[in-house]
């Protein structure tokens, strides 16, 4: 469990045991709920399809297909426990995927640089979060229209790097075949999802980042006043929500076998709601990658339970929105009379 309720008090003010321990009950009953709602989404589509549904093949396809939004997850919680949104998903995942085939093997031959290819893919995503985090800071910028700017820009340079040309395809098959190949069982994607999960609760759990991240979120006057370089971190959380969302790209590119210029839409609904549902307050300071995981896998359990039972496509899009309008309902209504515009 890595939900943390960490606040930072004025100076003078010492919080007692009696304020910090009723929150974390309440917490760990609303885990429970969310735990709960997760086995009644398994124990009904199983009733439903008894045949195909709770099958082993089945069951891995589930975690095979959790794997890009657990990665994208992981960075769109830390920004959202800071109290921001990043809207730019789709357009780093788009342009990170275009500069990752193109500096690999492929049916352009435009160059191959090896696995040099995946890290230079990383990295353009961190440094579109980096863009992210400073305009957000220095400017003094509304995080979502920054980062929705900064998401056309990843469009944009997607769009560039796509060029006129064919759409490019991975040579390695290898590089193909890597995301699919299984570890006990199963994919190497994700094994590489649940790699950063784990880091993500480390990070959460027992870094000065992630206490920090929880404090700012809680309240940024009362971080900053507590000496928190608020800036700092809040780029640096920005930096690896774009990281993530770069290598999501990535990984997004070596399942496809290529990577058309606009790879990651539909990411960033799937994102949200995942961390919404999950539990994680849109107002910052409450929540936590294990809640994240717990809305992606509920999401995931949806949709493919709903495939299983020959639901079409079109009343599958509107039962995800309807999940999130739930979720953001249930999770907002006790707090109604103090919502505040995200920053």
């Amino acid at each position: 469990m890595t939900d943390t309720n960490t606040r930072l008090a004025p100076p003078p003010r010492q919080e007692t045991s009696h304020t910090t321990a009723q929150p974390r009950r309440r917490f760990d009953l609303r885990q429970g709920g969310e735990v709960f709602a997760l086995v009644l989404l398994v124990v009904v589509f199983t009733l439903i399809n008894p045949d195909s549904f709770l099958t082993v093949v089945n069951v891995q396809t589930m975690l095979d297909q959790a794997s890009t939004p657990l990665i994208i997850g992981v960075g769109a919680t830390l920004v959202i426990l800071l109290g921001c949104i990043d809207l730019s998903v789709e357009g780093l995942m788009s342009a990170c995927g275009l500069a990752f085939v193109l500096l690999s093997a492929n049916s352009r031959d435009t160059a191959d640089l090896g696995a040099w290819a995946i890290l230079i893919g990383v990295l353009l995503g961190a440094a579109l979060g980096l863009a992210n985090g400073l305009v957000h800071t220095v400017l003094k910028i509304p995080s979502f229209i920054v980062t929705l700017g900064m998401g056309f820009v990843g469009f944009g340079i997607a769009t560039l790097l796509f060029g006129d040309s064919q759409l490019p395809f991975l040579k390695s098959n290898g590089l193909k075949d890597w995301p699919t190949d299984k570890l006990l069982g199963l994919t190497h994607s994700f094994w590489l999802a649940a790699l950063v999960v784990a880091v993500g609760l480390v990070v959460t759990r027992f870094t000065k980042l992630g206490r920090y991240t929880y404090a700012i979120g809680n309240s940024e006057p009362i971080a900053r006043d507590n000496g928190v370089a608020v800036a700092r971190y809040k780029v640096a959380v920005f930096t690896i929500a774009g990281a993530c969302s770069g290598l999501a790209g990535v990984l997004t590119t070596m399942q496809l076998g290529s990577a058309p210029a606009r790879i990651g839409i539909g990411m960033l609904f799937l994102t949200i709601a995942a961390v919404v549902i999950g539990g994680t307050s849109l107002g910052g300071g409450k929540g936590g990658i294990f809640r994240t995981t717990i809305g992606v896998l509920m999401l995931t359990v949806i949709n493919n339970g709903l495939i299983q039972s020959d639901v079409s496509p079109n009343v599958q899009t509107a039962v995800s929105g309807g999940v999130l309008v739930l979720a953001i309902v249930a999770a907002s209504w006790p707090h109604r009379s103090r919502l505040r515009i995200m920053k």
